[in-house]
């Protein structure tokens, strides 16, 4: 029995003609002799009937006194409501369809209600299930603790079960269908010569997702490379293949590597840099920050440790508190407001010379100051003011993928 994986998004399935054309996919699948598992989130985006962060509103919104476990229990409506319209939709499309819950598909997770992780899929009931139908509509984003409650996965949790569901049942592909035809060299809102990638490896889009693209959730794409599944990023509304990611960018592994050691631009703005300095002979200070951050539950980012002192950035919201922190610890931190991550991606980067320094020119020639930078084998990370940006997006973009052939 040959399964594909189908995954639909809030946008995907906003309306009756976005969710028609979404029927297609699945009905060409089923055609092409494979059974279907397809995977749903909540039907739209905030302000639309069912969409979660709808749904939230009606406690409160993110500043809601209802407790996380219940608040689980009103967001996994929104799923539960896109599975029985979609497979509703398939049925009088003349398919033999059926819809489960996360849990009735086989979810098990923790109970960190709003963002638990999966820790086993018991695919009996689904298995015996598709046996007798061309396919199952399963909830996204949710599961069932060993209490029987239901948890939530967190942002981005439709992808992880789509990933999830793929590795479980040994599917032949997950498609993660979208609003865009796949990932591109940059986000083409602000990088209009930006290009599609046709392939990518696991590696590259982890970074990418991590640093800012928001094609696909790279908790998914880890799940996914462990079981060595490959998934497709598709456009929803079009037909086409998008991007594959997979192991290698190439049947002659190494190749076309070495020809790419820039794959693509990401951006994260609304970031805050902050500075403490160390006192002569005082060696504990990095220890002593970062304990502080962690009790106050402040995820730090972009860490620089050097003899005297540390520089990270923290989430622009979480600013006030950080400084709070290290205020009634008697430091004195140099904050920089409104900064923003900018990161050249690429497997092919490693042992390559050149790069950073081709990074540092670009910017350089176009008078962007870099307040920060650091590096790994695939990824090199500069920090730049806010307003330039789309400047050093863009700067980066020419510098490593304007002439790129078509891939």
């Amino acid at each position: 029995m040959k399964i594909v994986v189908q995954k639909f998004g809030g946008t995907s399935l906003k309306n009756d003609k976005i969710r028609d054309k979404c029927s297609e996919h699945v009905i060409g699948a089923v055609r092409d002799g494979y059974k279907v598992v397809v995977v749903v989130s909540a039907m739209g985006r905030s302000g639309d009937p069912y969409a979660t962060d709808t749904l939230l509103d009606l406690v409160g919104g993110v500043t809601t006194s209802v407790s996380k476990r219940e608040q689980d229990l009103l967001l996994s409506c929104g799923e539960t409501i896109s599975s029985v319209v979609f497979s509703s939709l398939l049925q009088q499309k003349g398919l033999s369809s059926l819809a489960m819950t996360g849990a009735q598909a086989g979810f098990r997770t923790t109970e960190e209600y709003t963002n638990a992780k999966i820790t086993d899929i018991k695919t009996d009931r689904l298995l015996a299930a598709i046996e007798t139908n061309d396919v199952i509509v399963v909830t996204g984003f949710q599961g069932e603790t060993v209490t029987g409650t239901t948890a939530t996965l967190g942002r981005g949790g439709s992808d992880t079960s789509a990933t999830a569901l793929g590795a479980a049942l040994k599917a032949e592909v997950v498609d993660i269908f979208t609003d865009v035809a796949g990932v591109m060299t940059a986000d083409p809102r602000i990088v209009k010569t930006a290009k599609p990638i046709d392939v990518v490896t696991y590696n590259e889009i982890c970074n990418m997702a991590y640093q800012g693209a928001k094609v696909i959730h790279p908790r998914a794409v880890e799940v996914a490379m462990q079981a060595k599944v490959p998934i497709r990023i598709r456009s929803a509304s079009e037909e086409g293949v998008g991007t594959l990611i997979t192991t290698s960018t190439s049947s002659s592994p190494g190749k076309d590597i070495e020809e790419r050691p820039i794959t693509g631009i990401a951006h994260v703005k609304e970031v805050s840099q902050i500075k403490v300095a160390a006192s002569e002979g005082e060696y504990d200070l990095q220890a002593k920050v970062f304990k502080a951050m962690a009790t106050a539950n402040i995820s730090v980012d972009f860490i620089n440790i050097h003899p005297f002192g540390v520089a990270y950035t923290v989430p622009e919201h979480l600013t006030d508190r950080a400084v709070n922190v290290l205020n009634s610890l008697n430091l004195q931190p140099e904050v920089q407001k409104n900064c923003a991550k900018v990161s050249a991606v690429g497997a092919g980067m490693t042992g390559v010379p050149g790069i950073a320094s081709k990074i540092v020119g670009a910017l350089t020639d176009r008078h962007i100051q870099i307040l920060q930078s650091a590096d790994s084998h695939t990824t090199i990370w500069v920090l730049v003011h806010e307003k330039d940006m789309v400047e050093a997006v863009n700067a980066l973009h020419d510098m490593f993928l304007q002439d790129l052939d078509e891939r």
